[in-house]
């Protein structure tokens, strides 16, 4: 499911808009993605739309508290992805209540263990969901200046 998101956000997604989903399952059919895992990658991104689309917690957004991870949290967060959020959110690129929606749609994944890279292209798909192309930018370098440049 996560090869999909990342196809979707690198080639069809855009700031804000979401594409028709007919037209959004039959180019990822035709790319060779199975429906299941398709139908679960758009319904990801449907609870990521619906989350934006809540009313902000005024309190949540200003908290400056600690945040304590669960059990199930820790299990699939590694000790570098929490540092790494927390290191977003000191920074000022993500409010609490973006760091929440990134640990939510974390879990969503259903997945044992997340790498560091999963958290960092969740953050950015977040931050993206939010129109907020600054933080956007700082996070996609953060994400692309790790890999080898190539020559050409």
């Amino acid at each position: 499911m996560f090869d999909i998101l990342l196809y979707l956000f690198e080639n069809d997604l855009h700031a804000g808009t979401y594409p028709n989903q007919g037209a959004l399952v039959r180019k990822l059919s035709a790319a060779g993605f199975e429906s299941d895992e398709i139908d679960r990658a758009l319904d990801w991104l449907s609870d990521l739309q619906s989350l934006s689309n809540e009313q902000d917690s005024e309190n949540l957004l200003k908290s400056r508290s600690l945040r304590f991870y669960t059990e199930p949290e820790l299990k699939r967060f590694s000790s570098e992805s929490r540092g790494f959020l927390t290191f977003l959110e000191g920074a000022g690129i993500l409010n609490p209540m973006q760091r929440e929606w990134v640990i939510d749609r974390t879990m969503a994944l259903n997945e044992e263990e997340v790498t560091l890279d999963e958290v960092k292209w969740i953050a950015l798909i977040v931050l993206w969901s939010q129109e907020q192309n600054q933080d956007y930018l700082f996070l996609e370098e953060l994400l692309f200046s790790e890999q080898p440049r190539q020559l050409h």
